[in-house]
């Protein structure tokens, strides 16, 4: 084959990072990006349209105007994350206006008493809105198009009875000017409020129980209320906030123009609504932040400024700014439908992965690997009584614990282990299973990260993060796939994360990428700190300690591969490889009687797929093309055990042929001359009886010797 081969170019793609694309399209802030950019382009054309538009005396002057409308429109996004929408922000804004006025001009009531009255009226305003919304559930648009009318009339009459008064007691106030007018270390006073009132705002969004609840009335209120989130006060608030702050805008307006005129506020909550859109927050609700409310802000208030200073007649100007609405609702609702799947094809990037030359498992040929059928007569247990056991393991007492799908975990015991109890509820998929020393069950949960149970039941969590990587895209320092264990003479856990870009629901997208998504993670419960040991691993899976302590086993799966890492000595770190031809997928291995070692294989390879693990582009128009149910992936429904020495070498091999009792094994433990046997897809465990096995062999005792009295060092919460 030629260095211009298809296949060499193949080789040529596992150095090209073309997995980064898909992990910035999954960063929460790239919705933020478009935003942003138009924000920079319109203020750049901004500039070439009108020399010195973006100097320093003329950003001084828009900012004073632009943090008013900022206000309004904080608020606005307040009530659109909710699911909600605001139309009567405009009126509030003239109230407050008129209201300020009225208060220092007429009455001379002091502005440090003036400002907190302003804002309590609107969001009195805001309760209207929030009683009659959030408390009856009456529909947004109408309950605020109905206020709408009634503020602005109400300041259609009061300035009938009022605005000659005002204008005629206007009086010299230096705390009012420095609101309107006065500076902060050369910054407006008004534009410093809203930068306050924006750091406030995304802290409450972000890291509090009122924003979060927020959010997730807007994602989706049924599913809120489910869980437990109260969303009629929810709402309520949110129209409270948002009248709140529009009136705040329409107090330093009035500090800032000292008037009140018919029109003011009038169409402020369609440009508001426009600034809400731009920025990126959907109307529909959940999924916004206030910095692209602030980024719309920008862009609707420039659009509008530029128009103005070049001449637009204001008809006009409403135009251009009511098609650039168009154009935002419709990116907006046509990312949000694409959006997944956009995201799903950029996403998945396969890499060239060439394994090694399958040994030959057909009958009569010699190999190790010969296939044959002998766990077809294996005793089946617990039929119908577990979903999904993929690890299995047996206490001191010779009692039988396995996990399930539903995130439980049942103890079986008894004669035959007819006697099913529950032994505790960890909450997501336990997989590796492992007694310490004190015979707490230490468990890895799919998508939690590492968790222990106590012999009583009691779960207790022992780690769900680790170190970040320098130069990750993706925050890696979660734990996403905990997938086996094994515990070290000193208490350290050492256990496999196997991919740190998929999870449990997703794990067939790292086999179809084959890249060095993996690792091994070490817990060490003396510090209550986790480390990755190991890193770029092929989905690395099961784990097993050796004797002497000082290295462990770990197979890869879609590597089809074991190897040996050394954790103490000369070659503490180094990784070496034991079998690199495995016939089929590996799962957990664990420790055999004889000194030697067990692996479950899950399934088995096929030259198709070898050759479609050569071919990057063939996977990814698979991925773009094909429906999933569709998709080229191993041979997962034959099971295998193989028995194997320290060396490498395989002692021996055990099959299900008949595919009856034992499809896709993913974990065995011998105990007392029996090897118990579980699958990922299976309703039941099964075991046979070993020849030459030890009776007396029990996992705990082999590792631990006598049970110790004194508590549980692992089992103090991280």
């Amino acid at each position: 084959m030629s260095d211009a081969s298809p296949l060499s170019l193949s080789r040529l793609q596992r150095y090209w990072p073309s997995h980064l694309v898909g992990e910035v399209l999954a960063k929460p802030w790239i919705d933020s990006v478009v935003p942003m950019t138009v924000m920079v382009i319109v203020l750049l054309i901004a500039q070439m349209l009108i020399p010195g538009y973006l100097g320093l005396g003329n950003l001084v002057s828009v900012s004073r105007e632009f943090a008013e409308f900022g206000m309004v429109s904080l608020g606005m996004a307040i009530v659109v994350f909710c699911g909600g929408i605001d139309l009567s922000v405009g009126g509030v804004y003239a109230l407050a206006n008129l209201a300020a006025l009225y208060l220092i001009n007429v009455l001379g009531v002091p502005v440090v008493l003036a400002v907190p009255i302003v804002i309590v009226l609107g969001g009195l305003l805001g309760a209207i809105n929030g009683f009659l919304i959030g408390i009856l559930k009456i529909r947004a648009f109408l309950v605020t198009l109905a206020t709408l009318v009634i503020f602005r009339a109400a300041v259609n009459l009061l300035l009938l009875n009022f605005a000659s008064q005002i204008t005629a007691a206007y009086t010299e106030n230096a705390t009012w000017d420095f609101l309107g007018i006065g500076k902060i270390a050369g910054v407006p006073t008004n534009v410093v409020v809203l930068a306050i009132l924006a750091v406030v705002l995304h802290l409450l969004h972000t890291r509090s129980r009122l924003g979060w609840h927020i959010q997730a009335v807007g994602g989706a209120r049924r599913a809120a209320h489910h869980a437990g989130i109260h969303v009629r006060w929810s709402i309520f608030s949110a129209y409270v906030a948002c009248s709140a702050l529009s009136a705040l805008g329409g107090l330093f307006y009035g500090a800032r123009q000292g008037s009140i005129g018919f029109d003011t506020g009038v169409g402020l909550e369609i440009a508001v609504l426009a600034a809400i859109v731009l920025g990126g927050v959907a109307l529909g609700g959940g999924r916004g932040s206030v910095a692209r409310a602030m980024a719309g802000a920008v862009i609707t208030l420039v659009l509008t400024n530029v128009l103005v200073r070049l001449g637009v007649q204001g008809g006009a100007t409403s135009t251009v700014l009511g098609i650039v609405l168009l154009i935002a609702i419709g990116f907006d609702v046509k990312w949000q439908k694409n959006r997944h799947k956009i995201l799903q094809k950029a996403y998945v990037s396969p890499a060239f992965l060439k394994l090694h030359t399958p040994p030959d498992i057909k009958p009569g040929s010699g190999s190790p690997y010969e296939l044959n059928d002998r766990l077809r007569g294996a005793e089946v247990l617990a039929l119908g009584l577990v979903d999904g056991p993929e690890d299995v393991i047996l206490d001191r007492q010779g009692r039988l614990y396995t996990g399930m799908r539903q995130g439980w975990i049942y103890r079986f015991s008894g004669e035959n282990f007819a006697t099913r109890e529950l032994f505790a509820n960890i909450g997501g998929r336990p997989l590796g299973l492992a007694f310490d020393r004190d015979d707490n069950l230490i468990v890895c949960v799919s998508g939690m990260g590492l968790y222990g149970v106590k012999p009583e039941g009691e779960v207790f969590k022992l780690t769900d993060q680790t170190n970040r990587s320098w130069f990750s895209i993706r925050d890696d320092s979660i734990i996403r796939l905990a997938d086996d264990l094994d515990i070290a003479p000193d208490g350290k856990i050492y256990f496999s994360d196997a991919s740190v870009r998929y999870d449990l629901h997703s794990w067939i997208f790292d086999g179809l990428e084959g890249r060095r998504n993996g690792r091994i993670l070490c817990y060490d419960p003396a510090t209550a700190t986790t480390r990755t040991f190991v890193s770029g691993l092929i989905f690395p899976n099961g784990i097993c300690m050796e004797a002497d302590g000082r290295s462990f086993l770990f197979a890869e799966s879609y590597g089809c591969m074991v190897s040996r890492c050394w954790i103490e000595g000369p070659k503490r770190g180094r990784v070496e490889r034991v079998i690199k031809d495995l016939p089929g997928i590996p799962d957990n291995i664990n420790r055999a009687s004889d000194g030697n070692y067990w692996l479950a294989m899950v399934g088995m390879r096929s030259p198709v797929w070898d050759l479609a693990l050569t071919m990057p582009g063939f996977r990814v128009r698979m991925v773009k093309r094909v429906p999933r149910d569709e998709w080229l992936a191993p041979n997962l429904n034959l099971g295998c055990v193989i028995k194997f020495a320290a060396d490498g070498r395989i002692l021996d091999c055990l099959w299900d042929g008949a595919r009856i009792n034992n499809p896709a094994i993913t974990s065995m433990r011998e105990h007392q001359g029996w090897l118990y046997l579980g699958g990922l897809t299976s309703n039941r465990i099964t075991r046979i009886k070993l020849d030459r096995a030890d009776p007396a062999f029990v996992g705990p005792v082999a590792y631990w010797g006598a049970p110790r009295i004194a508590g549980s060092q692992a089992g103090q919460p991280a």
